[in-house]
């Protein structure tokens, strides 16, 4: 069976973006984002990958990928339909009317009943939760794996990794790499 894993950037305060859905605030290295393009091709954007050198490189990872609105939101913002172009892709939203471009999926309702028929099919890879709080907090029960890459910047405030209602779920950590920045990528399993 494939495995939900909420593969995300996130300060050392437990941000995943800044109260109005910035990114663009962490500490960025040459051997990280070497390391990320090397192991998660499939997690950089389509319109960016012949750019960076990743046109057509193969998936290693997942094979479909779900999000929020606020996730998929910035890519409409610049006129990008469809940035995951590569992966299957789904996007969770009650206001998102109809698919800006037919390769994305909108789902309504039910992210939960989604991850588990997703988790039955068959697939050539896992399932990337890319974002954000709110749908992860409604997926915990369904997350198999934390990827965490984790930065070295205090944001203060902001979209908090999950969010919804208090629902303690135990996670074993498995593998952490750092980098030259004190930034660092952690692995961690739903614990049994």
């Amino acid at each position: 069976m494939r495995k939900l894993v909420y593969y995300v950037a996130v300060s050392i305060d437990g941000f995943i973006a800044g109260p109005a859905g910035e990114f663009d605030f962490y500490p960025q290295c040459d051997d990280m984002v070497e390391y990320l393009r090397a192991e998660f091709p499939e997690t950089m954007p389509s319109h960016a990958r012949p750019h960076i050198g990743l046109d057509g490189a193969p998936n290693k990872r997942f094979d479909t990928v779900v999000m929020g609105l606020n996730t998929y939101r910035p890519a409409l913002d610049i006129g990008v339909t469809s940035p995951y172009a590569h992966l299957k892709q789904y996007v969770v939203s009650s206001t998102l009317r109809e698919p800006a471009d037919p390769a994305v999926n909108v789902v309504r309702t039910d992210p939960l009943g989604l991850v588990r028929e997703l988790k039955q099919q068959p697939g050539d890879g896992d399932i990337w939760l890319c974002g954000g709080a709110r749908l992860a907090g409604e997926l915990l029960p369904e997350i198999d794996e934390l990827i965490w890459k984790r930065y070295p910047v205090v944001a203060g405030t902001g979209l908090p990794a999950f969010a919804g209602e208090f629902r303690p779920r135990p996670f074993t950590p498995v593998e952490t790499l750092e980098f030259s920045n004190g930034g660092s990528v952690s692995t961690y399993r739903a614990a049994e």
